[in-house]
């Protein structure tokens, strides 16, 4: 047989290659196959530094999340919180924006023409109904007052004299001294002399009331604006601009609007003569400004927006509202008495409705159907489903199931308060709890 001549060498390079690839692909594997646990197990030892009190991991098998043993699919019981429900009343507020408006408002000016000579008020103070407020140049009218009394006394020495001819005749014509057509003259004389004094009075009075009137003084009692015209300016009853103005402010008003099905109760309670609680509130509703009570209401729905016109009234003793301002309003309409009531977070919603996790003995949770009523954002009312001292869950709900294990990890009987409580103060942790803890840790 023949020798067979080895292949050349080109033909060898191409297989070592091949070599090469095949080893790169099972280090890759390899590498792949490993590289997961070596995560898992940094994943596990940084989960168990966050291990809570005894070593028990908060919502984590030793899979991980989804893993073997994960909080879903294991009987590790869940972390959660829970609340009491109480038994109470709740005030039911109707909600709406509203304005201040002043109940009076005037623009003072000059009554008299005349160049101010004196500014006697300081702009933003309070005034009382007839305080001086300016002073318009007096001497005007003040000759004009003297020019009248002159002629007042010149007619009323003419009126003296011709009362004593015509006396003085009335005795001539009992003598049948003089014919009857002089004395008829000289009564008509008196009587135009009579006349004359009225007008004359008149024209005294007005010079008295013009001179008055130099004094500018605050028709109502209120506070003041800014001061519009300076000291050496001429003034007058036909001017545009007013001197200052005086608005009102105690008491004062608030308008505001209700949509037509919020009205049966209101305008109900109302006309029954209850007077019904106001509260106006700043724009961000986190401070009450003042409490009033409802005043009045208009006679006809507005049929563009479907809403009927209010307008309360407010002390307003620390002046915190001011006209043209804009408020939050709230309407005391009703209050129901000793109904269920659970924070708001613990009512969920779902495709049956609205439904809560409810705590069956110490360590499980049903699901409770719930109708509810109003609420005022901390509570809610429910009208069936719950009693007083049942206890439901607020936080942990999405990982809950019917039956499913809990961890009660905080447990509070106080309910939070509504936003009018919170006014008084909410009340304080007790110590050693969560809360209590987080608020020392700030």
């Amino acid at each position: 047989m023949s020798e067979q001549t080895p292949p050349p060498a080109f033909y060898r390079r191409p297989r070592a290659w091949l070599i090469g690839i095949v080893v790169l692909l099972l280090l890759a594997a390899v590498a792949w196959k490993f590289w997961p646990a070596s995560s898992t197990s940094t994943d596990a030892a940084q989960h168990t530094s966050r291990r809570g009190p005894g070593g028990a991991g908060v919502g984590r098998g030793p899979g991980g999340m989804g893993g073997p043993g994960g909080g879903l699919f294991n009987n590790e019981p869940t972390p959660v919180r829970v609340a009491a429900a109480r038994q109470g009343d709740f005030p039911v507020y109707y909600k709406a924006l509203g304005t201040v408006t002043a109940l009076n408002t005037v623009s003072v000016r000059g009554r008299v023409d005349g160049e101010l000579v004196k500014v006697a008020f300081e702009e933003g103070q309070k005034v009382k109904a007839g305080d001086l407020l300016a002073v318009i140049d007096p001497r005007t009218y003040q000759i004009a007052l003297q020019q009248a009394k002159g002629t007042l006394a010149e007619n009323q020495a003419q009126l003296k004299n011709a009362q004593i001819d015509y006396d003085r005749y009335r005795g001539l014509y009992a003598e049948d001294s003089i014919a009857k057509q002089t004395l008829d003259t000289q009564e008509a004389l008196v009587n135009q002399y009579k006349g004359t004094l009225q007008g004359n009075q008149a024209a005294v009075n007005q010079a008295k009331l013009n001179l008055d009137f130099t004094n500018v003084r605050a028709p109502i009692s209120g506070r003041l604006g800014l001061r519009q015209v300076d000291v050496g300016n001429l003034v007058g009853s036909s001017d545009t601009t007013s001197l200052v103005t005086i608005t009102q402010t105690q008491p004062i008003s608030v308008a505001f609007t209700l949509p037509e099905n919020e009205l049966p109760t209101v305008v109900q309670r109302f006309r029954s003569g209850e007077k019904l609680r106001v509260e106006a509130w700043d724009r961000a509703e986190t401070r009450l400004q003042a409490e009033g009570v409802l005043q009045s209401l208009d006679n006809q729905i507005d049929t563009t927006t479907g809403t009927l016109k209010f307008k309360a009234r407010f002390g307003n003793d620390k002046e915190t509202l001011f006209p043209n301002q804009f408020v939050n309003v709230r309407v005391l309409a009703d209050t129901l008495r000793n109904v269920v009531l659970v924070p708001t977070p613990a009512v969920q919603f779902g495709n049956a409705g609205s439904f809560a996790y409810v705590m069956d003995g110490d360590d499980k949770v049903t699901i409770r159907t719930l109708k509810v009523g109003p609420n005022d954002g901390a509570n809610t009312v429910i009208l069936e489903g719950l009693a007083s001292g049942d206890r439901v869950v607020l936080e942990g709900t999405d990982r809950l199931r019917e039956g499913s294990k809990v961890l009660v990890v905080h447990d509070s009987d106080a309910m939070p308060t509504s936003p009018s409580e919170q006014l008084q103060g909410s009340p304080k942790a007790p110590a050693g709890t969560p809360d209590a803890a987080a608020k020392d840790a700030r």
